[in-house]
């Protein structure tokens, strides 16, 4: 089995202003507002769902394909994603434009002004999944990037026969019902978030029972009260590893994602896939940056037995 990403490539630009937005805002005058902030420490990291899901799969030694759209700007990042064994062919340079780019600036108060810049992700949907040679047996991954390219990759991985997972997360709003429905109902597996599983039943023609039992499995991840996973008329509640720092959850998900994908690879059980995909979330967690993050096949073994017992089938991935 081969793992497609689809989902986007990102950086994220994060600052710290050393005061607080509301003094430096007059409500009356909103109308002509015109701030500058002056940050004492910014951070460039390496985001973007496809790229962060990429980055942890390879780290628990499977070797992903991303399909995305990247800009000028991107060597440096394709060659981390290369070193830990990412497979980058699939991703197209888009010359005349930056990698997709999220600026955010916190206050001590953690108030943010961000602004998103799309950049290449924007011509993701020029790009085809029909020329690379999937087969049955492979996993596409249709996670979040320019809401056109989704559609084109639910159309595209039904025509081939193509299993897929569907991972909408923020583009729930952006996607239409028809595309919600189509991409839900012809699913492998879909992936959501406990908010995010509310949200796909307001905004598509499906309510909670046909979107636990149309795909083969669901996962709804449920932040601290670990995941939940309906597969086979049956749900399997997956804990949280408790007693590790938390640093920053951005990306957290992603690595859940990374975890459990590994372990479907694999075979492995419902419940094994799910502890992967909680061990996994509960490393990312304790780094400031989705990507932050390193360990080897054998170490995530080793911290994984710490918490739970695979009755040695994780020596399947050493």
């Amino acid at each position: 089995m081969e793992i497609i990403l689809t989902g986007s490539i990102a950086y994220d630009y994060l600052m710290k202003f050393p005061g607080y937005f509301k003094d430096h805002i007059l409500p009356e005058h909103l109308e002509s507002i015109s701030l500058s902030f002056l940050v004492d420490d910014m951070v460039r990291q390496h985001g973007g769902v496809g790229a962060n899901i990429a980055y942890t799969l390879a780290l628990l030694g499977a070797h992903p394909r991303l399909v995305s759209t990247a800009g000028q700007d991107f060597p440096e990042y394709q060659h981390k994603l290369e070193k830990v064994g990412v497979n980058t062919s699939g991703v197209h340079i888009i010359e005349e434009k930056f990698t997709a780019s999220f600026f955010v600036n916190t206050d001590k108060s953690n108030a943010q002004i961000a602004s998103f810049y799309t950049g290449a992700m924007a011509d993701s949907a020029d790009v085809s999944l029909l020329n690379l040679g999937l087969t049955a047996q492979d996993l596409v991954v249709i996670s979040p990037t320019d809401p056109r390219a989704m559609a084109r990759y639910i159309d595209e991985c039904q025509q081939m026969g193509v299993p897929y997972l569907f991972d909408p997360g923020q583009q729930i709003v952006r996607l239409d019902k028809d595309t919600l429905c189509k991409g839900a109902l012809g699913a492998h597996a879909l992936f959501v978030n406990e908010y995010e599983f509310e949200l796909l039943q307001k905004h598509s023609c499906l309510d909670k029972d046909a979107l636990m039992t149309g795909p083969r499995f669901t996962v709804v991840t449920l932040g601290s009260k670990g995941a939940a996973i309906y597969a086979d008329g049956q749900r399997t509640h997956i804990p949280i590893v408790e007693g590790l720092t938390v640093a920053e959850p951005t990306g957290v998900g992603d690595a859940f994602r990374a975890g459990f994908l590994r372990g479907y690879m694999e075979g492995f059980g419902w419940e094994l896939c799910g502890q992967m995909g909680a061990m996994a979330a509960a490393i990312s967690i304790g780094y400031n940056g989705p990507q932050k993050h390193s360990f080897t096949p054998a170490e995530f073994v080793q911290q994984f037995r710490q918490h739970f017992d695979d009755h040695g089938q994780l020596d399947a991935i050493l």
